[in-house]
């Protein structure tokens, strides 16, 4: 797919790594919306940096894992651009939640995010991109999709069910539509961890050094171009998978 003067919707858009790929996309060429919950400051922040690049965008209030708000998210992307030609599901809630204290608000608060919000997305999108002849759809996993990480099994269990919701979509939504994932390792390092705690995390990789949410916006503007790929994980962890197991308390570099 050629990206430039195509409309992308990136949900969670509006800050850390979903913001680097809705820039990405921008500096693609392409004009961006972001889906946003809370972050209504960095949402326009975000879009204002959009328009500085020459290309349009847009912030829109939602709750993707209620399935009417992102009915109403697509079709006022439909009414303002006329189109919608990639959707990247990158929003995440992310909390701790043991096995044994994790209420079932708290299960559902956090898959309601990961595994329903993508899925609501492409029911309301697909008939959009069909009708075009063509569309992508890029979900953000992370690695406790392949290793489920300790007290944070909601997450893990949404992350891997997202991975299997993106071969089941690449299977029911070709040809027309491509389906693929994105699973980022240590690329975005939490304000808390020391200089020994930064080396301990790139000393897991194999080439020894942090990513950055660019490296994950990069894979995702990639994906969007690479006509001939679908059900696919392109996973941007500088091989960590490959080294010592990852550890839950650095989940949250991958958000």
């Amino acid at each position: 797919m050629d990206i430039q003067g195509k409309v992308a919707l990136v949900t969670g858009g509006a800050i850390r790594v979903g913001r680097a790929i809705a820039l990405g996309l921008a500096q693609a060429g392409a004009d961006v919306v972001i889906a946003y919950h809370t972050s209504v400051t960095e949402a326009q922040a975000t879009v204002a940096e959009i328009h500085a690049l020459g290309v349009a965008g847009l912030a829109i209030q939602a709750d993707v894992s209620d399935v009417s708000q992102v009915q109403a998210l697509v079709e006022q992307i439909e009414a303002v651009f006329g189109r919608l030609d990639i959707v990247v599901n990158s929003s995440s809630r992310f909390q701790t939640t043991p096995v044994m204290t994790t209420t079932i608000e708290e299960w559902r608060q956090v898959l309601g995010v990961l595994l329903d919000g993508p899925f609501f997305l492409a029911q309301a999108a697909a008939p959009l991109m069909q009708a075009q002849g063509a569309g992508v759809i890029i979900n953000i996993l992370d690695l406790s999709a392949f290793e489920p990480w300790p007290n944070f099994i909601a997450h893990s269990v949404g992350k891997s069910g997202l991975l299997a919701l993106t071969r089941g979509l690449a299977l029911e939504l070709a040809p027309a539509i491509r389906v693929n994932a994105v699973a980022p390792g240590a690329v975005l390092a939490p304000s808390h961890y020391d200089p020994q705690k930064l080396q301990q995390v790139a000393d897991r990789t194999l080439l020894k050094r942090w990513g950055s949410p660019q490296d994950v916006a990069d894979a995702v503007v990639f994906l969007a171009r690479a006509d001939y790929i679908t059900g696919e994980t392109l996973i941007v962890d500088g091989g960590e998978q490959w080294g010592r197991p990852h550890k839950a308390s650095d989940s949250q570099l991958n958000q």
